[in-house]
Formats: structure tokens, sequence, C-alpha cells
């Protein structure tokens, strides 16, 4: 295959021969079934590096316009799509970017979205708390963990946890294919605690450390505060790259992998299970640690994968929960499940930073398990974000610009939106914040704070709200699209959790 490539066109190297590849599928010089040239190939054909070549089959893998077969190579999918993947409108394009963080700062824009909660006339789609329910069950439930625990509210605890709360916690886990127990479990205040406490324990100034692009932004804070390197494997609607991930595992011999492997923050996505076995794999033959954030699992729709943490034999991987996106978030009740050599050191860490977890917290969400609240609550909740997901879908196909595109994710409370390319973003945040409605640009969400035009949006509010919201984001959307303004000047930026 013959693609000319023009060196000294500002246009990136490798989105010429995605490009020149997408013209020869839809002309049908490229047929459904043809097989690619391979990596290497290519590369040399070219006279281009393989990552360049990687990048180029990744975006048109995203788009759908080819398949990965394993151990054959690429080829040329079937109009339809193949594989089959679940309904979505999601074709991210983007390039393999190794960045020092910018000045964004994640305490600014976390304050400036916690502020917007208290404020009655702003909704904050930006956010990432689940939308606030009944307290009639909290308050029975604390009363009765309150009489059970005593005086024993008053006392410190062990650095770990309570045990009745790391026994329940052992067991949940256990339901959703983890095999693990209380020993191999600290409770921590809120995931974000205990992913800070993993990243300072294995990462030191300088080192590599991959993560998703895009991905959720407090862990960029806490890399770019430890001064790691950072390195953004794109998505695909099967989870990270892998080809792009074996790449820098090779070259660059990352400390970390940092992955939300089930719906994933920003864009929902679930790792497929044989990508899960596949990144594990690439993770031991190259030495590497892995931390498993999934701070949403639990508001899945339908079934998903047992956690990366399951397929574990190695010690290698760090598992990351939490109950602040399914019961609420002023609890502060995460857990991190570890096993071999780590577990000492972090449960020391832990108790240095600040002794332990708050005993009434803890004794709350301990009894929102043990009686089977809170089961109850997570269906009642999957229920209510089911229903905000087909409003917000719905209201998104009838407000958003046509160019538009979206993920359709099995649960938690975000939809990835892709949105034009001359869409400035700043502009529409600023205008939006100004009728109430906060929403944050998606370039919070990428390594290098650039990435492409994009927003996460909660699907966790009520039908009246989501109608407003995306109807005033759509209508200036529309009108900066129709009247493109050269005023593109950075404006705030406006928060996200």
């Amino acid at each position: 295959m013959k693609i000319p490539l023009d060196r000294r066109s500002p246009q990136p190297v490798y989105l010429q021969i995605r490009q020149r590849i997408h013209r020869l599928i839809q002309s049908g010089t490229l047929q459904p079934g043809d097989r690619l040239p391979s990596i290497r190939n290519l590369a040399e054909a070219a006279q281009v590096n393989k990552l360049t070549v990687i990048e180029a089959y990744s975006g048109l893998e995203a788009d759908g316009l080819i398949y990965a077969r394993p151990g054959s190579g690429y080829f040329v999918s079937e109009p339809s799509g193949v594989p089959p993947v679940a309904p979505s409108r999601f074709a991210p394009s983007q390039e393999v970017i190794i960045p020092d963080r910018g000045d964004m700062s994640y305490f600014d824009i976390y304050m400036t979205s916690v502020a917007a909660l208290h404020q009655d006339d702003m909704t904050v789609f930006s956010s990432g708390f689940p939308s606030p329910h009944d307290t009639e069950i909290l308050q029975r439930v604390a009363r009765r963990a309150f009489k059970q625990m005593g005086a024993l509210l008053f006392n410190y605890d062990l650095p770990q946890g309570q045990y009745p709360l790391r026994k329940q916690i052992a067991q949940l886990l256990v339901q959703k294919g983890l095999d693990t127990s209380p020993d191999h479990l600290i409770v921590t205040n809120g995931s974000m605690q205990g992913l800070s406490m993993v990243m300072q324990e294995i990462v030191q100034p300088g080192d590599w450390v991959i993560v998703e692009s895009p991905t959720y932004h407090g862990t960029l804070a806490i890399l770019q505060q430890i001064g790691a390197r950072v390195i953004g494997i794109p998505m695909t609607r099967d989870g990270m790259n892998l080809d792009l991930l074996a790449q820098y595992l090779h070259s660059h011999r990352p400390r970390l992998i940092y992955t939300i492997s089930t719906l994933h923050n920003p864009t929902g996505i679930t790792t497929a299970p044989s990508h899960r076995q596949q990144l594990l794999d690439l993770a031991r033959r190259y030495g590497c640690r892995i931390l498993e954030d999934n701070a949403y699992e639990g508001l899945n729709f339908d079934p998903v994968p047992p956690p990366i943490k399951a397929l574990d034999q190695d010690d290698l991987v760090i598992y990351a929960g939490t109950f602040t996106k399914t019961l609420m978030p002023g609890l502060r009740v995460g857990y991190l499940v570890v096993t071999g050599d780590d577990y000492g050191r972090l449960l020391e860490r832990k108790l240095l930073n600040d002794l332990c977890v708050s005993t009434a917290s803890q004794a709350i969400v301990s009894e929102y398990l043990a009686t089977g609240y809170y089961r109850r609550h997570l269906a009642q909740l999957c229920s209510r974000n089911l229903q905000g997901r087909s409003v917000m879908l719905k209201a998104l196909e009838t407000h958003f610009p046509e160019e538009a595109s979206w993920t359709v994710p099995n649960g938690g409370l975000f939809l990835w939106v892709k949105l034009p390319d001359r869409l400035p973003m700043q502009l529409v945040c600023s205008e939006a914040a100004a009728e109430g409605i906060l929403v944050t640009p998606g370039s919070a969400f990428f390594p290098n704070l650039q990435g492409y035009p994009a927003m996460r949006l909660n699907f966790s509010y009520d039908a009246e709200t989501i109608e407003r919201g995306m109807s005033v984001l759509g209508r200036i959307m529309k009108r900066h699209l129709a009247h493109p303004s050269g005023d593109r000047a950075n404006g705030r930026q406006h928060g996200a959790v």
C-alpha cells in the first residue's frame, strides 16, 4: 500500500495515514475483510515510526472502519461494523501524548464545582456527584449504627478500618467476582485518598505513568504533584489501545498503569473481558504495577466483567473502590484491596496520613451493607440513572449539533460528548454558566489539557433539569457554529469533580 505523505504539512503524519486509508475504504478500493499492511510493513514503507502507524490504526478502529484480529492483524470492517459493539456514536480522534501537566489547577476546578452545588440557581452537569436522594433511610441507618457502636464511636480506630465493615466489603467484592478477605482491605477517606496513597508509594518524581486518555483529572493532579511524567493512551471501545500500551511499556518502562476498567471516567466505557486479561499479561511481562480504580462499579445497568484484580496472581494490581459515588460523597468511605508486601507499607502510610477513617462514617456504611439497604438503594439509584440516561440521550439528539457524538455507557453517571473541532469550548462553558448551567471543557480530562472538544455530562438529574440544560447548551453551541467568533481567548475553566 502506497501512502503519499507531505512531510512539510502542519497536519500530523499519523493523521495523513489515517485519512488516506479512510478514503481508500470509502472509495471501495479497500473492501470489507481486506487485510491492512502490518504495522511494521507500513511503517517501513512510509518511513515512519511504528507508533505513528499504531496511532493511525487506533483512530480508524475507534471510527469503526477497521478491527483488530489477535495474531492476524487489522482488517476492514463490514459497513455495519465488525466486531459488533454496543450502540454508540463515540468516535475518538486523538494522538498519544507524553506531556507535562499544564497549569490548570484541580483545586480551582473542585472549589468552583462545590461552590456551585450550594447555589440554587446553578445546575452542575460537570460534577461527579450522584443526585441527592431521600435522607429518611440514612437517618434510620445512622440511628441503628450509632446505637450498636455505643462508646466506640468516641474512640480511635485501626488504620485498616473496622473489621465488620471490611468483612461486609469483602463479601460485596466476592459477589462481583473478586475473591478477597477483610485482611486484604484498607478503608480510606474516599477513593481519592486511596489513589494518592498508592501513587505516592509506587511512583517517584520523574517516573513514567500510563493513564487512559481521557482520564479522571483528579489522578492527573496527584501525578503532577508527585512530579511523574504521564503517557496518555487513547481509549477504544474495548478499553485502552493495547498496541500502544505494549509499545510504551517496552520503550519507557513505566512504573504504573492507572486504569478505570468499569464505567470509565469520563467516557463511560467498560473494558472488555479479553482486554482486561491482555492488559494484565502485558503488565506482568514488563513488571509494571496496575492501579485499578472502580469508583463507579455497582452503578452498572447490565452485568460487567470481574475486576482485573480478580485475575491477578502476582500481586501486581491494587484495587480502589468507594461508596462516595453510590451512597453519598459526604461519608468519605473508600477502600483498597491490597495483597502482598504492599499491604504493610500502605497501612503504615494510612496511619501516618490521618490515623483512621471516621468511626461514625464507617459504622453507617457497615450498617447499610449488613441490613440490605445498600443493595436496595443501588437498585433504585440505577433505575433513576437509567431513566436519566435515556432522557439525556433523547435531549442530545434533539438539541445538540448534528456533528456531535457521544458514548452510550452501561451505567455510571456520565455521557462523554465529542463536539465539532471549531467550537470555542471556553466561551460555550462561560455562556452556559451565565445561564445557570455548569459544564467543563473536556480538555481538563486529557494529560496535556488539549485533546479534542468535548464535555462530560452528569445524567443523574431529573428529566426537567436535563431537558432544560441540554436545550441551553445546544442553543449556545449552535449559535457559535452558525456565527463563528474570532475571539477564542481563554475564559475561566468551570468546575468538574
